[in-house]
């Protein structure tokens, strides 16, 4: 039996969904390895003026287009497979990728923010670094398993059809 898998255009969505939500898991995933633990070896006015000046660098198109994206495509891909085998996983990346989108709202700007506005470098680094270093490694964890789930549901949706 043959199932709907939702044409073409529902396969460029999931496709494009999966590659911005892998981008994504890539930015997070560099601060995770690279990024704050070079970071941390820095005095806390390097640190402070480093990362300031990586938040406001970062507010660009090209950061902004996938950041935007991914949990949109993704919550499209799930509509648009909702009627197919690949709903479960298309439907976990949707809640996934908003998760990150939450959380970087919620908690990550937020720090950006009273780092950007803190006149202390010292308390400045105190309040932000392991609060934004924990949330960052949720939103790298967040966005792996999106990613993940996204794969799986193009595996599941070129499978149905054969």
């Amino acid at each position: 039996m043959t199932q709907n898998t939702g044409g073409k255009s529902a396969g460029a969505v999931l496709g494009a969904a999966t590659v911005t939500t892998g981008l994504l898991a890539g930015v997070w995933f560099a601060y995770v390895c690279s990024v704050m633990p070079a970071l941390a070896r820095s005095d806390d006015r390097v640190f402070v003026e480093v990362m300031r000046n990586i938040n406001d660098v970062i507010q660009n198109p090209v950061f902004f287009t996938p950041f935007l994206a991914a949990p949109v495509l993704a919550a499209v891909a799930a509509w648009q497979h909702r009627a197919t085998r690949a709903r479960t996983w298309t439907i976990a990346a949707a809640v996934l990728c908003a998760a990150v989108l939450l959380v970087t709202s919620a908690v990550n700007v937020p720090l950006n923010d009273a780092l950007a506005t803190t006149r202390d470098p010292a308390a400045a680094r105190a309040a932000f670094e392991g609060p934004w270093v924990a949330w960052n490694l949720v939103r790298a964890v967040l966005s792996t398993a999106g990613f993940a789930c996204l794969l799986r549901a193009t595996t599941v949706r070129n499978r149905a059809r054969d």
